[in-house]
């Protein structure tokens, strides 16, 4: 509903005076990269974060959301944060797996491949991130899920055999593990890139949610998009600690309420977002469906393997998250 122009008029008067009344002070100003196009629901939960810091610390805090790779590109946002050249920022947490193969703990082939099992899985992983990031001058403010992933390609596909020679768009180690134990060539691609190379030909499949696919129109390029929930990654949020000490401890209170009202709501979103862009690549064109039990068979194999092999790499870690995963459930 717009307001008449004498109301604004009304408004803005008294504003003015409530302004007048309050004692000056420069806002402290935070920049917050993240990966993701503005209407993804990851980048409008990160803006509705951001709203409510500014309001709960009284203007104190006011960040500003760069969505799209705008500010930095997704591989770049962490390092940006741990250096300080932005204060806060979003980023894909198995992006980080080259650094640690505990960062990959959310992308272990049908592991946990529900929301209810994903959300355990991150609380058996949760004490270790939080002690890998602090050693990183990090610490992490929320996490939200994705949905499900699922893949998509440009032609029909039945088995894994079909999947060979296909180039794959792959975005952490997992994901160009699974090009190669499939018989694909894993091309890295950020999320921001992902129309023009499905355009180009850069790609011709990939593993993801229906959210991303929805959201960069791929119907645009490709044809089918297989349900497989193969795993729930996550996105996080996280503040350079050298700027968060330098937070008051009631700002402090007043942030950490909102990233609990930050996850509660993107998990929500994920949630109402995996039917409705399901049913949104359908409405593009495309042929939308669960998976054939041929190539779910050799998918799970694949996992398998990538699974030994995930617990190998990350270790005692690795197994301990595991092992405390199963016993919550």
């Amino acid at each position: 509903m717009k307001l008449t122009t004498k109301l604004m008029t009304g408004v803005a008067s008294a504003a003015i005076a409530v302004t007048a009344a309050l004692p000056a002070f420069a806002a402290e100003k935070w920049d917050m990269p993240m990966a993701y196009s503005a209407s993804n629901f990851h980048s409008e939960n990160g803006v509705a974060f951001a709203d409510c810091v500014r309001d709960a610390t009284s203007g104190e805090i006011d960040i500003t959301v760069h969505p799209g790779g705008s500010l930095f590109a997704g591989a770049d946002i962490k390092r940006a944060i741990q250096t300080g050249q932005v204060q806060i920022g979003e980023r894909l947490m198995s992006g980080h797996q080259n650094e640690n193969p505990v960062f990959g703990f959310d992308s272990i082939p049908f592991l946990a491949p529900s929301f209810d099992a994903s959300a355990k899985l991150f609380e058996a992983a949760k004490p270790k991130m939080d002690e890998l990031l602090a050693e990183q001058n990090l610490t992490m403010l929320y996490a939200v899920p994705w949905p499900p992933q699922g893949l998509y390609f440009n032609k029909e596909v039945n088995s894994v055999a079909d999947m060979a020679g296909l180039k794959f768009r792959s975005y952490n180690n997992a994901t160009s593990r699974l090009a190669e134990l499939t018989g694909m060539l894993p091309v890295t691609i950020e999320a921001a890139e992902i129309s023009q190379a499905f355009a180009t030909g850069v790609a011709e499949s990939m593993i993801s949610s229906g959210a991303t696919g929805y959201d960069r129109k791929v119907w645009e390029s490709l044809s089918h998009f297989y349900e497989v929930d193969a795993w729930l990654p996550y996105n996080y949020v996280m503040v350079n600690n050298d700027v968060w000490s330098g937070v008051s401890d009631a700002n402090k209170s007043a942030i950490t309420t909102c990233a609990g009202e930050a996850a509660a709501r993107g998990l929500q979103a994920s949630k109402d977002y995996t039917q409705f862009t399901m049913d949104g690549l359908a409405a593009g064109g495309m042929t939308v469906g669960p998976a054939g039990e041929e190539l779910m068979s050799g998918l799970r194999e694949v996992g398998e393997t990538m699974t030994s092999e995930w617990l190998a790499a990350a270790g005692d870690d690795g197994a301990a998250i595991v092992d405390a995963f199963k016993a919550s459930n």
